[in-house]
C-alpha cells in the first residue's frame, strides 16, 4: 500500500515515525510532500521516505494523510485534488475544516476521514478521535481505521465533539509534560538527581495510565488506594488542592478549546 502525507510540521512528523516504525508502510512506498520551512527534508534524511516536489506521486496512494495549518488546509486540496480519485481514502489531521467543506473542495467521491491525533502517535501510543463521511463503505472506513490504529487507540466520535476531543487528547500532552517536570523539581528539591527524577516521574505516569486503562476503576477509586489515613499521600493531596489544582486543570482545558 502506498500513503501520501501532505505537511510534516510537529504532527505530520509524528504521524510519519508511528507509521514507519509500526511498518504499516515502508519508507519507499511513503510519500512526503513538505512546506517551505525544510522539516521534511531533515526527517526525509532520518527515516529515509520518498520525498516529492508535486503530487503526481499521490495518484498511486490508496490513502493521503494532510497535516498542514488550519489556515491553508482548503486551499492545499484544492490543488491536490485532481491526483486522487474516487478510490482515495483522505484522512485530514487538520483543524478549521468540516468533512462537508473537504468533500466540496475536492469535487468528488473521495472518501474524507476527519481525525484529530496527539504527538504520542510517534511512539504508536496515541489517542486518536476519528469522524467519518456520511454513508462511508464500511470495508473503506475499516481500512482507514487498520491504518490510524497502528497510531494509537482510535474513537470515533462525532465531528461536532472533535474540537473538544482534540483540546484533550491534542493540548494536555503539554499539561502533563509541565506536571511531570514539576514533579521532577521537587524530587531535585529532595536530593534525587535530575535524570533519575525523570524517569521515576515518567514510568510513574505510565504506570499508573495502564492501571486506569485496564483496571477501569475511577480514577477517584485509585487515588483512594494510595492514600492512607493521616499518610503522607493524603499530606500531598492536600497540598495540591490548597493550591487550586484541580481549577487549573480544568480551567486549562477551557482556556485551550476557546
Amino acid at each position: 500500500m502506498n500513503i501520501g502525507f501532505i505537511g510534516a510540521g510537529h504532527m505530520g512528523s509524528a504521524m510519519i515515525e508511528g507509521l514507519l516504525k509500526a511498518k504499516t508502510v515502508d519508507p519507499e512506498n511513503l510519500f512526503v510532500k513538505g512546506g517551505s520551512s525544510g522539516t521534511a527534508e531533515a526527517l526525509q534524511k532520518k527515516l529515509g521516505f520518498q520525498l516529492i516536489k508535486d503530487y503526481e506521486p499521490f495518484k498511486t496512494c490508496q490513502i493521503i494523510f494532510i497535516a498542514t495549518g488550519a489556515k491553508i488546509v482548503l486551499e492545499i486540496l484544492k490543488q491536490a485534488a485532481p491526483y486522487m480519485s474516487k478510490n482515495t481514502i483522505l484522512i485530514s489531521v487538520a483543524t478549521g475544516h468540516t468533512i462537508e467543506e473537504a468533500q466540496a473542495v475536492l469535487d468528488k467521491d473521495i472518501h474524507v476521514v476527519h481525525a484529530i491525533p496527539n504527538t504520542p502517535v510517534s511512539v504508536n501510543a496515541g489517542m486518536i478521535g476519528a469522524a467519518f463521511a456520511k454513508n462511508m463503505p464500511n470495508d473503506t472506513k475499516s481500512q482507514a481505521i487498520h491504518v490510524l490504529e497502528s497510531l494509537g487507540k482510535v474513537e470515533e466520535v462525532s465531528e461536532n465533539i472533535l474540537g473538544t476531543f482534540g483540546t484533550v487528547a491534542g493540548c494536555s500532552p503539554a499539561f502533563v509534560d509541565i506536571f511531570m517536570e514539576a514533579l521532577a523539581d521537587g524530587a531535585v528539591l529532595e536530593g534525587i538527581p535530575r535524570a533519575l527524577s525523570y524517569e521515576i516521574t515518567a514510568q510513574m505516569m505510565l504506570g499508573s495510565a495502564k492501571l486506569a486503562l485496564e483496571s477501569k476503576k475511577h480514577p477517584g477509586e485509585l487515588k483512594d488506594g494510595v492514600t492512607s489515613p493521616g499518610g503522607s499521600t493524603i499530606k500531598g493531596v492536600m497540598a495540591l488542592e490548597k493550591n487550586g489544582f484541580r481549577y487549573a486543570v480544568m480551567d486549562a482545558v477551557k482556556q485551550a478549546n476557546s
